[in-house]
């Protein structure tokens, strides 16, 4: 899957990563569709978020689609990409 060929948020995840199921939550909280691709169980997507990260198998790997990057983004960083604001609730979770 390509970057440009979606409209969609693209999440590389685990099932066990908290950082993924904090940062799924939040675009789940928004109503912001995306799509999860779990690393553990597609091959190719674990390649591509090494090659992203530096060989390092970095979850999440977060990619919009203008194209931008997010990894293991802080709240306030998913937040201010999602154009959300200082949102209080996001420190706090």
């Amino acid at each position: 899957m390509t970057v440009e060929s979606n409209d969609k948020i693209i999440v590389y995840s685990t099932s066990w990563c908290p950082d993924c199921h904090r940062a799924k939550y939040i675009l789940g909280e928004y109503g912001i569709n995306y799509i999860d691709i779990d690393v553990e169980t597609d091959d190719a997507a674990l390649s591509f978020v090494k090659q992203i990260n530096g060989g390092r198998r970095v979850v999440p790997t977060i990619i919009f689609p203008d194209g931008s990057i997010l990894v293991e983004p802080s709240n306030s960083e998913l937040a201010a990409k999602l154009d959300l604001g200082d949102r209080e609730d996001l420190k706090w979770y």
